[in-house]
């Protein structure tokens, strides 16, 4: 009986050890196919099968899952990764580029760009959305020194809170304003010895100035005891004129007679540039004709003078170089106005008037 107990269990062990083999071998496959499926993703998993004498020996008996099922499940798992992989490579965000953007801002969505700004002054706390009261639709600037502080108080007093100030200081003197009070809600710009020309040509730029249906630039020693802001735009409007200035007293001080006020006209076509009213879109084109070295701006009058502290050169005085200064430009600017005008001509290949 012991004998037979011993050959029992001796007949069995070869079909022990070739079991085990078996399932070596399913599990190396399964390392095997899950690598394979990792290279070459496009392989379709459901034609692989494997001999039905392997799966048996490895299938899971409480679940039911077999060897095929898992490895189905690993290699779909592994081809839907690369797929997810290759997507997001060719799906990739474009960059932003609008052409109709500013120059320079053609990188940014044109929902954050803000090709305009504004004079207004805002608070340092707060919500942003409520620092402003009002929003004044004109802007009036005046080129002062300090020994002109009583006539530009009495100008200032003429333009409602619909009114934007704006002061240029050439003497440098800005903190003597604050007796006015006025002058807290005034915006100042310092620069030493500079003309109005040349602070309108760089602190009054148009997408600066933007929101303002019209911009007053105005000399210092206008007097204004009978003029009114409000009626005066009412009668811009009323004409549609589009540059424009109030008429001057005809008995008061040295004017050109083309310029005082007559009795029985509204309107009447000639403008100076003591005290000049442009229109938004006036000004944007004025704006660009100003000359950058050109301080004194053409057809400017000699009033101007009393803007500049100027220094004696060659034997004269500061007032003779002022006019000499006035004169020689005039020259350059019409020599400029005409060079362009051929230029344009001569680009079109057009025969320029003479």
């Amino acid at each position: 009986m012991s004998k037979l107990a011993i050959l029992g269990r001796s007949s069995g062990l070869p079909r022990s050890n070739e079991g085990m083999r078996l399932l070596f071998s399913a599990v190396i496959g399964v390392m095997l196919g899950y690598l394979f499926g990792i290279s070459f993703p496009t392989v379709n998993v459901t034609k692989l099968h494997f001999p039905s004498s392997i799966i048996s020996y490895i299938e899971d008996k409480d679940s039911g899952i077999t060897t095929q099922t898992l490895l189905n499940h690993a290699w779909t798992s592994a081809n839907s990764k690369k797929r997810n992989n290759s997507e997001s490579n060719s799906d990739e965000i474009p960059k932003i580029y609008v052409p109709t953007n500013p120059k320079g801002a053609e990188g940014l969505a044109p929902g954050i760009v803000v090709p305009e700004t504004d004079l207004y002054l805002r608070r340092l706390w707060g919500e942003p959305s409520e620092d402003l009261t009002s929003q004044p639709r004109y802007l009036i600037t005046f080129t002062v020194g300090y020994s002109q502080k009583a006539n530009i108080d009495a100008a200032v007093k003429k333009f409602s809170e619909n009114f934007t100030i704006m002061l240029f200081h050439y003497d440098g003197r800005t903190n003597d304003w604050d007796e006015f009070e006025w002058s807290k809600r005034a915006i100042h710009v310092s620069v030493r010895r500079q003309t109005k020309w040349w602070y309108a040509k760089r602190f009054l730029h148009p997408d600066i100035v933007a929101p303002y249906d019209y911009i007053f630039i105005w000399d210092e020693d206008l007097s204004v005891q009978h003029f009114n802001a409000e009626a005066y735009i009412k009668l811009v409007r009323k004409h549609g004129l589009e540059i424009s200035q109030p008429g001057l007293e005809p008995d008061k001080g040295l004017t050109w007679q083309m310029t005082k006020r007559l009795g029985d006209q509204e309107v009447h076509k000639f403008v100076e540039i003591m005290a000049t009213v442009f229109s938004r879109d006036a000004w944007r084109c004025v704006w660009h004709m100003i000359q950058n070295d050109l301080v004194h701006g053409w057809g400017l009058d000699f009033a101007l003078r009393r803007c500049v502290e100027g220094t004696a050169e060659n034997g004269r005085t500061p007032w003779e170089g002022v006019r000499a200064r006035c004169r020689k430009e005039w020259g350059m600017f019409q020599k400029r106005l005409a060079d362009a005008e051929k230029a344009y001509y001569l680009g079109k290949g057009i025969t320029p008037p003479n």
